[in-house]
């Protein structure tokens, strides 16, 4: 297993927390709609996580500008997203315990989106450097 894969991974276990944490305050304090609770759930770990992939994960690669990087990083995630969700939202659909504690279905919808997004943050955000001739 490579050193990228393995900090990607950590990555994404520490947005893990963020996203769980941010989606159960939202549904246990705040009363919030499961469903809208995770779209700023997600908003908040996908951003942690370019952080941390920009810096250590992948911090060989191509310096693009922060904000074109964000939002390549941030479209490719959403199809990793995409899969993660639907899982999610399945699973709260026919979950009564799901429903009441969504971090569950965080996780597993974060186990489907894995690898999909790690190859997509590795080959079109974070491209190498090409060497120059």
């Amino acid at each position: 297993m490579s050193r990228q894969f393995l900090l990607f991974c950590v990555s994404g276990g520490l947005a893990f927390v963020v996203d769980a944490g941010i989606v159960q305050a939202l549904v246990s304090w705040g009363d919030a709609n499961p469903y809208a609770a995770r779209v700023v759930s997600f908003l908040a770990a996908v951003t942690f996580t370019w952080v941390f992939n920009r810096t250590l994960t992948f911090h060989d690669a191509e310096k693009t500008s922060r904000w074109s990087q964000w939002r390549q990083y941030v479209l490719t995630q959403l199809s990793g997203f995409a899969a993660n969700y639907l899982t999610y939202a399945a699973l709260v659909a026919i979950s009564a315990t799901v429903a009441r504690w969504p971090a569950i279905g965080v996780a597993a919808g974060s186990a489907v989106g894995l690898v999909f997004n790690y190859q997509a943050a590795k080959r079109w955000v974070f491209r190498s450097a090409r060497p120059t001739r």
